[in-house]
């Protein structure tokens, strides 16, 4: 019989779109692969007919309400006890915890049972979950060797992987040379859930640069409620554009452009660095413990994009467009540094991580 690997995801796109990536890996090894995730992951998961998917809700008991650190916690403890039955009916032979709180009950329930536990950090900062965790398990697989708030003693644990992605994105060649005409055309992202702000912010930006003779062509993704508003303003003020929402097919418009603006999630910088896409990262504020801030200044100092934090969008972001608009050989500089990183080989190290973990076993 094929081995049993669990792979416990949940939460946003960052922490669910790798866990496909990998288990559709898994499945072509001929691998038995089964996800856990929770009612949020659910969303993006729910249209692969092909995957096994186990549902256990949960959430994080880092409140600041006492009432709902109670609920926090009776949901924990109910999630843990179906963990427990889970394992016992279904005998997985490792764990893969893709981090975010999600994957919580079913790693603490199989390292009770003895199982091989393994997680994965995509950030520079290690998430909450995952940094509780890693004094108990086996393993963790890290994108970057840069991780920034652990203890030395764990560093052991570490294998350097890279980022999960897409095999469309690692085996993705553009088509983008210097550019020579004087139009840019920006790819607006806002993560899987899109970013509210920058459907509020970034219209007047792109403005303020077409009164400065500034020729864009603006593809934006945004929220549902603001598809109407934006299709309007950017006719009338006479914009070539392009409205979207959520996507799962985002890698078309990705020879469509010269220059993209997303959050600083670390899958979504990863797609546009292994795609060679120059772009400017405007982390998320409130993301936790400020890791998109992290993510980003890495990303900076690199050479692989620009930061423009979301409290200067008014200030910064103009600027930095005029700059690019008129000195395209900014991007080609960047789209070089960016060929110095690759992570089309992150599918082959953990499959050999995971087939040494399996022998050992045996």
């Amino acid at each position: 019989m094929s081995k049993k690997i669990f792979i416990a995801t949940g939460g946003t796109g960052g922490h669910v779109f790798p866990a496909y990536s990998l288990s559709k890996y898994f499945l072509k090894k001929k691998y038995n692969i089964e996800l856990i995730s929770d009612r949020r992951g659910m969303r993006y998961l729910k249209n692969y007919s092909d995957l096994k998917i186990n549902l256990i809700d949960t959430i994080t008991i880092f409140q600041r309400n006492p009432l709902k650190i109670i609920k926090a916690s009776i949901i924990l403890i109910v999630a843990l006890i179906k963990s427990f039955f889970l394992i016992i009916k279904k005998k997985p032979d490792i764990i893969l915890g893709m981090g975010g709180y999600s994957s919580f009950p079913i790693c603490i329930v199989g390292k009770l049972f003895k199982i091989k536990v393994i997680l994965y950090e995509n950030n520079l900062i290690i998430g909450k979950t995952n940094k509780f965790l890693l004094p108990l398990i086996d393993q963790i697989f890290v994108s970057y060797d840069k991780i920034l708030n652990i203890n030395e003693k764990y560093k052991k644990k570490f294998f350097i992987t890279g980022n999960i992605l897409r095999e469309e994105i690692t085996n993705f060649k553009t088509k983008n040379t210097i550019k020579k005409s004087k139009n840019l055309t920006l790819l607006i992202l806002g993560g899987s859930q899109a970013a509210q702000v920058f459907g509020e912010k970034l219209p007047k930006i792109f403005s303020e640069c077409k009164k400065n003779n500034m020729d864009l062509k603006i593809i934006q993704q945004c929220t549902i409620n603001q598809v109407d508003i934006l299709k309007e303003f950017y006719k009338n003020n006479k914009f070539n554009y392009e409205i979207f929402t959520f996507t799962k097919d985002i890698i078309k418009y990705f020879d469509q452009v010269d220059l993209a603006i997303s959050r600083s999630g670390s899958s979504m910088s990863a797609e546009l660095i292994n795609c060679r896409i120059p772009f400017i990262s405007i982390p998320l504020p409130s993301s936790a413990e400020n890791h998109q801030l992290f993510n980003a200044k890495y990303f900076e100092s690199q050479g692989f994009s620009f930061l423009v934090e979301e409290r200067n969008i008014e200030k910064d972001l103009f600027t930095l467009i005029k700059s690019i608009h008129e000195d395209k050989s900014l991007l080609n500089q960047m789209r070089e540094k960016q060929k110095k990183h690759s992570d089309k080989k992150v599918f082959e190290l953990i499959d050999k991580e995971i087939t040494k973990s399996l022998n050992e076993k045996n």
